[in-house]
């Protein structure tokens, strides 16, 4: 119990000081993550906004897929890219494995579904009740798409919040193509997962720590601009 409670003091340390090896393993994990949510939202808007407004053969089958890529097993993304960046991969020669841009590359794969998937509720809800004005506009499906998008800017929020807390919490596919290597691809979950089963408690906790206060001020933030924004 004493160890335990050495354990966090150490922790607490470690976040007050802002230890350089904790601040950078928190900082490539800030980088990795947010430009994962970037790219996963430049795809998961319009293609979740199109799968709300369009009607083709297929949709369904499309609509399905996407809401059941929502549960893809992290470890199978990690274990495909690792083919495919591998030496012997078709990817191989852009030299992308065990890098922060494999990383970005995970984390977008399991993140644009969330995204797609909450964009096309929020933009069919918001098509329903204008689909008739906007008809009467001789609105096309392209302006149809961007408009919804604005209109639902707000709602789409907590898309991104969604994305951001599913891409800060992943261990699984960037363990697989990001290796863990220190200095170079070590984030916090990583971080956190290899410091507990070497029993250095006093950096897996400060990380965990942190992590939980970025999320909670993740929530709070968008959520407090959310609501700013709904009442201008």
């Amino acid at each position: 119990m004493q160890d335990f409670g050495a354990a966090f003091v150490e922790a607490f340390r470690l976040i007050v000081t802002a230890e350089p090896a904790l601040v950078e393993i928190v900082a490539l994990s800030l980088q990795v993550s947010l430009c994962a949510v970037a790219a996963a939202c430049a795809i998961g808007f319009p293609l979740g906004a199109f799968l709300a407004v369009a009607r083709f053969p297929g949709r369904g089958a499309l609509m399905i897929l996407v809401t059941a890529l929502m549960g893809l097993p992290p470890v199978v993304v990690g274990l495909v890219l690792y083919l495919l960046f591998s030496a012997a991969g078709p990817l191989g020669v852009l030299g992308l494995l065990y890098s922060p841009a494999a990383m970005i590359v995970a984390q977008a794969v399991l993140v644009t579904p969330i995204v797609a998937a909450m964009t096309r509720q929020v933009v069919e809800d918001l098509n329903r009740e204008y689909d008739e004005l906007l008809r009467m506009m001789g609105a096309g499906r392209a302006r149809t798409v961007t408009t919804l998008l604005w209109d639902a800017r707000h709602s789409l929020l907590t898309a991104l919040l969604a994305g951001l807390g599913r891409a800060l919490a992943e261990v699984g596919a960037v363990m697989i193509v990001g290796g863990n290597i220190n200095h170079v691809t070590r984030v916090m979950t990583t971080a956190i997962a290899l410091e507990t089963s070497k029993g250095e408690l006093a950096l897996a906790l400060g990380l965990g720590i942190v992590l939980v206060l970025l999320s909670v001020g993740l929530n709070a933030t968008v959520m407090g601009l959310r609501g700013r924004l709904e009442h201008v």
